[in-house]
């Protein structure tokens, strides 16, 4: 009688660990087939962008200016504005996000209802379409700040009253502003509280721990949010659109009150407006391609910078 219980109760558990090894397999299987779509995805478009960018792609295409209507030539100031319009923006969206985020994490009261009102806003900043950020910039920095510069220091003249790289600048780093407050706040309460504690115990005030435990510990989150912002504003085209963007310079911007080109912005201009758009569709992947190059290498050397800084902590 115990031997056809214990039979049983084995034949049960038997059956129960196979259905559990199976469900487990299929999770393992499911992952692992989502990861390999993604890497799959990741490499089919960077495949189709080199294959048919490579054919135009060249030395003197990303060093000289562009001719004949844009359809020959380069798109070295394409480059140029791009890549000054992100490092303004970073310059401008990093410090002012991690300043923010530090508030959210370690001054504001849990139930503060001003902290609220902040998630709240930074919540809906992250679900505007880019396009209202583009009218946004137009109406504020140009129309309202610009044109009151220039009525105040240049005599009504036009200087800052009208689209150049900072405004442009200014406009994406709003755009990019949520990514760069939510990357930080994480990582901000990634730092142990103990460690916080033991720094006020030893007599330490609350920003002398933030400046030496909190914001080291944080940093590597702090350039999560950077390359996030990079990759983000390095390839929108709607906030500029109104606020910067040039169709054509035959001169490389000398200034942040110059306007620029921009390499999105140009693609944009490629296949909408040009008069025969297969004729330049080797041009449109080309410049998709030197953006995706721009990009990547950006972020690069946002990478590089905080693992230098992590092994330091170290």
């Amino acid at each position: 009688m115990e031997t056809n219980v214990n039979n049983q109760s084995n034949t049960f558990f038997a059956s129960k660990n196979i259905k559990t090894d199976i469900k487990g397999k299929i999770i393992v299987g499911s992952t692992l087939l989502s990861v390999i779509t993604i890497i799959s995805v990741l490499f089919l478009i960077i495949g189709i962008i080199v294959f048919n960018g490579s054919e135009y792609f060249s030395w003197e295409f990303i060093s000289s200016f562009p001719t004949d209507g844009m359809t020959k030539g380069g798109i070295l100031p394409a480059i140029i504005g791009t890549f000054i319009l992100v490092i303004v923006m970073s310059i401008a969206a990093v410090p002012f996000g991690t300043i923010t985020a530090i508030y959210l994490t370690e001054y504001a009261k849990e139930n503060s209802p001003f902290a609220a009102a902040v998630r709240f806003s930074i919540r809906t900043l992250a679900v505007v379409p880019s396009i209202i950020f583009g009218l946004f910039g137009l109406g504020f920095f140009i129309q309202f700040i610009g044109v009151g510069a220039d009525k105040i220091f240049n005599a009504g003249q036009l200087h800052w009253g009208q689209p150049n790289i900072l405004w442009a600048s200014l406009t994406m780093a709003l755009l990019t502003l949520p990514v760069v407050i939510v990357s930080v706040e994480e990582a901000l309460k990634t730092i142990p509280r103990e460690l916080k504690e033991a720094s006020l115990a030893l007599g330490a005030t609350k920003w002398q721990t933030i400046k030496n435990i909190v914001f080291p510990g944080s940093i590597s989150g702090i350039m999560t949010g950077t390359i996030l912002a990079v990759s983000r504003g390095a390839g929108e085209v709607a906030p500029i659109l109104f606020t910067g963007a040039a169709y054509y310079l035959a001169t490389l911007p000398e200034s942040v009150s110059d306007q620029f080109m921009n390499l999105g912005y140009h693609i944009y201009i490629m296949s909408t407006q040009s008069s025969d758009v297969e004729k330049t569709m080797p041009i449109q992947f080309a410049t998709t391609l030197v953006l995706l190059m721009l990009t990547i290498s950006l972020n690069i050397v946002a990478v590089i910078i905080r693992s230098r800084i992590r092994r330091r902590a170290i």
